[in-house]
């Protein structure tokens, strides 16, 4: 069933959203776009950018890209004075931009642990901090993508379970520290989604089926498509209750 929009709920509304040219971050892009939000949409992947914008089109807001590498300190800052420049203010971040893989522990090589942390826990605080000041003037919010890997532990996948265990805690500290500002701070903590990055994720040959099982639930993968319905709800003024909550969307993985 298709996820019901609501007409101008992010009328006027600028946003910036990470991971955009596919996946959850091209699913939230969309749905804010659709409900009148203007998006700069940030990716690595051009070709992938276009195609998000292209999709697009016919919505109600608008959609404009931009390509980088969100491991560097410089391109998350530049991204945020671009977005800022271009619509006069921000009032949305959605730091959404994943990368996941699962090894045994001791062969994980030094090059993709750091690639992991740079796009998983690098990349949402420098845009969190490059944002901030600007989200203060707008009384925005920040909107992170966390997972279940983030709050539980999980065998094969230590530097991802790492990672998005940082970003769950990143999430309530800055709500802590502006929790007296006009900022909200919040994250979404999705199970298996139905995702390039689920899709193509491998395992070791040889790994313990056994430890594996309670990662995978009872129920079916979620859709992109239903994070985005929560992203719009927690970052549309309906979610200014929401301060300091990583929300879990799994599909019950978490709840015991």
């Amino acid at each position: 069933m298709a996820a019901q929009i609501s007409e101008g709920r992010f009328d006027g509304k600028a946003a910036l959203i990470t991971g955009a040219g596919s996946g959850i971050g091209r699913a939230v892009t969309l749905r804010l776009a659709a409900e009148g939000a203007q998006v700069f949409a940030h990716d690595v992947n051009t070709a992938a950018l276009d195609e998000t914008a292209t999709l697009a089109a016919d919505l109600k807001g608008s959609v404009s890209t931009r390509t980088g590498d969100v491991t560097s300190h410089d391109e998350c800052f530049a991204a945020v004075a671009a977005a800022v420049a271009e619509f006069g203010k921000l009032d949305v971040l959605g730091n959404v931009a994943g990368i996941a893989r699962a090894e045994h522990f001791h062969e994980v090589p030094e090059a993709a642990y750091r690639l992991m942390v740079g796009v998983n826990m690098d990349a949402p605080y420098f845009f969190a901090q490059a944002a901030i000041p600007h989200l203060l003037q707008s009384q925005g919010n920040i909107v992170n993508i966390c997972s279940n890997a983030g709050l539980m532990g999980q065998a094969y996948t230590v530097a991802y379970c790492m990672t998005k265990g940082a970003i769950a805690q990143m999430t309530k500290s800055l709500a802590m520290e502006y929790v007296k500002e006009p900022i909200r701070i919040n994250a979404i903590a999705p199970g298996g989604t139905n995702t390039a990055l689920s899709t193509n994720f491998q395992m070791p040959a040889d790994v313990d089926f056994e430890l594996m099982a309670r990662y995978t639930g009872f129920r079916q993968m979620g859709t992109p498509e239903e994070i985005a319905s929560l992203f719009a709800l927690i970052a549309s003024d309906e979610g200014k209750s929401f301060h300091g909550a990583v929300l879990s969307c799994d599909n019950g993985i978490t709840a015991g």
